[in-house]
């Protein structure tokens, strides 16, 4: 892996890294939308890959192993934003309820009830469960997302994160597992289905006995809440 003179083997750590790449994808692959292309994400992770190998320091502590799979992931995720799932008036809509929950809630003490949210938006209850399947495609993305689209744009998609900024991504964690305690009970146990036990939709319905498309409307209720809840702060 390395030469004699300390430096890493480029063609050995590539080779042997790429499976990784695969897997990723795939475990990525399963809980976003249907659209998205499963070489598509193997073409960004190993472009992460390949900057991995450029700027890895064997000196700077971490193992390769690490390092390359933070590159990995990371250029997936990068390759997921770039990506518009949505049009933009549903992006629109999307605000307007991220809005509404964050005034209602505040305003109620609790979270709101579904039909409360339709009639503060003066729309009927069907109308906005399609909201919510609208945009919970541009919602599927993992976990720390909630996170970082609640913040400010990174400096540079590959420059290390400062003690700042690390300090305060722990925060915005602490704030999100909160905001998760106060999720309605069905909501929360959708999100520990599908980030912890890391169930896809379908599965999620049969433990809930609701259909997928149900538990694509919570789950997107959920996040909005989440984001509105963060947002707040």
């Amino acid at each position: 892996m390395y030469t004699a003179q300390g430096t890493i083997n480029r063609d050995v750590l590539l080779e042997e890294h790429l499976p990784a790449v695969r897997r990723q994808a795939l475990s990525l692959q399963v809980r976003l939308p249907s659209g998205v292309d499963l070489d598509d994400l193997i073409q960004a992770g190993t472009l992460g890959l390949l900057d991995a190998l450029r700027r890895f320091d064997p000196n700077a502590g971490a193992t390769f192993s690490t390092f390359a799979n933070q590159r990995i992931r990371g250029a997936m995720i990068d390759e997921l934003r770039t990506r518009d799932w949505v049009p933009r008036s549903v992006r629109r809509s999307a605000r307007l309820l991220e809005e509404t929950l964050r005034r209602l809630e505040q305003q109620l003490g609790r979270p709101a009830e579904e039909r409360e949210i339709a009639a503060k938006m003066g729309i009927s209850l069907g109308e906005y469960h399609q909201l919510l399947h609208d945009t919970n495609n541009g919602n599927l993305l993992p976990f720390e997302e909630i996170v970082a689209e609640t913040g400010e744009p990174e400096a540079g998609a590959n420059a290390p994160p400062s003690p700042f900024a690390a300090l305060l991504d722990q925060e915005q964690r602490a704030h999100l597992v909160e905001a998760i305690e106060m999720l309605p009970e069905r909501e929360k146990l959708v999100m520990a289905l599908y980030y912890q036990e890391e169930l896809n939709l379908k599965e999620i319905g049969a433990v809930l006995g609701v259909t997928e498309s149900r538990v694509s409307q919570l789950h997107s209720q959920a996040v909005k809440r989440l984001r509105a809840r963060l947002l707040d702060r």
